[in-house]
């Protein structure tokens, strides 16, 4: 384990090998728009617009911690049909090592449909099966986890009451654990915790503290009193109950509680906070952290995800931001494809027109801040697409670019009329316009509508290109020669003077 250096260096998550233990199942979303009252009922109908799918449970545990940069185990058990094959493509497509995920002809994968009007959430659909695994799947679980255990730098057992995490199964990976010298964070259900016994911490929220406790949680001390009997009972190393809008409040043996108050952040959706709790959790402590810095990095971490609609992951740039003590336009701004196209999505589904500009942006100049500016009058966002390094060498030749992405996206970040950037690779293009679908492409005045990539994909998808007015005669490679030529002159002048010296 590498040694922690600060919640703020979050670079020590590179590769952290952790292993997931768990339900998993689908998160689907069916987003739409109610514009009447069914005449059969009186209740609302949703005009259907987009469907989406995402990890769910346990393998939103396993989402967060891709998303933070670990390489990933995890075992569980989906049913026969097509949906448990989704869901180990979904794992294999992150690069998630799913060998554990076995197959039970006689279950169904656990399926929760969400359906959701503008922001608001209508109704949930639970197709699931909770049925307890068999004794031999859980020895070929448990065998999964002996035979990945020495590898592993921290185990995480999400349970969320569908049959995998039984008391057996839960004793054994505790004491598989034990026995390795690996840390086993638990993400609890249920009211009898005695079958995580042992484990090294605990994190249930408020509600499912009071349950396992017996105690009515109505005030401070009350909830102390849950606390530190949880500690006794289960014997955990440490007990953090999240505590929602009130924070989290941490106990550890022979210490003061300590109470960790939540970041203010607008709530929108509280839907897998937990998962991103222990995802982060699991993390710092396989990076050597104090467990008390794990949880306020984890408290920080569920204060931005609560801010997302749906299951969501939390990236490290925004836990970076989120605790800067100033932020860094790009860390708040650049976004992955995978982010991109969740927000391109959530702002399509509000009512809001997305527009997409992209390009070299090698060294920046006034034509660029113009188009900038116009094409975020085309729409209410504007997202900037920029070709990464190679891409820009592959175009303009050696030795472009002048500046690094890095520093093109933090410069372009820095604009008051962009909202999101995006660094693509050569040949991407159409794939982003798939991902976000954007009602407008921005280019420049000096292209002609033929000349722009990407044109008959986004009128395909529904949307249009648009030239904005831009300052003529200014060019980045004409900038850059200028420059050149000017710096070759000065140099054969300064040669003639040495000469005539």
């Amino acid at each position: 384990m590498e040694k922690w250096a600060s919640p703020r260096d979050l670079a020590c998550f590179d590769r952290r090998r952790v292993l997931v233990v768990g339900d998993v199942m689908i998160d689907e979303y069916v987003w739409g728009d109610v514009t009447r009252i069914s005449p059969e009922a009186p209740v609302p109908v949703v005009s259907v617009e987009e469907e989406s799918t995402t990890l769910g449970g346990a393998g939103n545990v396993v989402a967060n911690l891709v998303a933070l940069g670990a390489a990933v185990s995890v075992t569980g058990v989906v049913g026969e049909g097509n949906e448990g094959q989704k869901l180990i493509r979904m794992f294999q497509d992150q690069g998630v090592d799913a060998g554990g995920v076995l197959r039970d002809p006689g279950r169904i994968t656990t399926r929760k449909t969400r359906v959701i009007a503008g922001s608001q959430h209508v109704v949930r659909i639970d197709r699931e099966s909770s049925r307890p695994v068999t004794p031999a799947q859980a020895k070929d679980i448990c065998s999964f986890v002996l035979d990945r255990v020495r590898d592993a730098e921290a185990v995480l057992l999400s349970d969320y009451g569908k049959g995998v995490v039984t008391p057996a199964l839960a004793a054994k990976v505790v004491e598989i654990c034990r026995k390795a010298d690996r840390p086993v964070l638990v993400d609890p259900k249920g009211r009898d915790y005695s079958k995580y016994k042992g484990a090294f911490a605990i994190t249930p929220n408020r509600k499912e503290a009071s349950e396992a406790a017996g105690i009515l949680l109505s005030r401070e001390d009350a909830l102390h009193q849950a606390g530190a009997r949880l500690l006794t009972e289960t014997q955990a190393g440490h007990v953090l109950i999240t505590c929602g809008r009130d924070g989290m409040v941490l106990f550890t043996k022979n210490q003061t509680p300590e109470r960790i108050p939540a970041r203010a952040r607008q709530v929108y959706d509280v839907s897998g906070a937990g998962d991103t709790v222990l995802a982060v959790l699991g993390l710092c402590v396989a990076c050597g952290a104090p467990f008390a810095d794990a949880a306020r990095l984890a408290n920080t971490a569920a204060g931005i995800v609560v801010g997302k609609v749906g299951t969501a992951t939390v990236s490290r740039g925004e836990i970076e931001e989120a605790l800067a003590g100033f932020p860094d336009p790009a860390a708040v701004k650049q976004k992955d494809l995978e982010e991109l196209s969740r927000i391109a999505g959530e702002l399509k589904r509000s009512g809001k027109k997305v527009v997409l500009t992209n390009g070299c942006f090698d060294l920046l100049h006034a034509g660029h801040v113009q188009l900038f500016a116009k094409s975020r009058q085309l729409g209410d966002v504007l997202v900037v697409a920029v070709d990464d390094d190679a891409g820009v060498r592959k175009l303009k030749g050696a030795p472009r670019p002048v500046l690094k992405e890095k520093e093109r996206v933090r410069i372009i970040s820095s604009l008051d009329s962009v909202d999101y950037v995006h660094v693509f690779p050569a040949g991407g293009l159409e794939r982003l316009i798939r991902a976000i679908r954007p009602d407008v492409l921005a280019k420049g005045s000096n292209y002609r509508l033929e000349e722009v990539e990407g044109r008959e994909l986004v009128e395909k998808l529904g949307g249009r290109v648009e030239l904005a007015p831009v300052t003529e005669g200014l060019s980045s490679s004409g900038i850059i020669h200028a420059i050149r030529d000017g710096a070759s002159k000065k140099n054969q002048s300064f040669a003639a003077t040495r000469e005539e010296e």
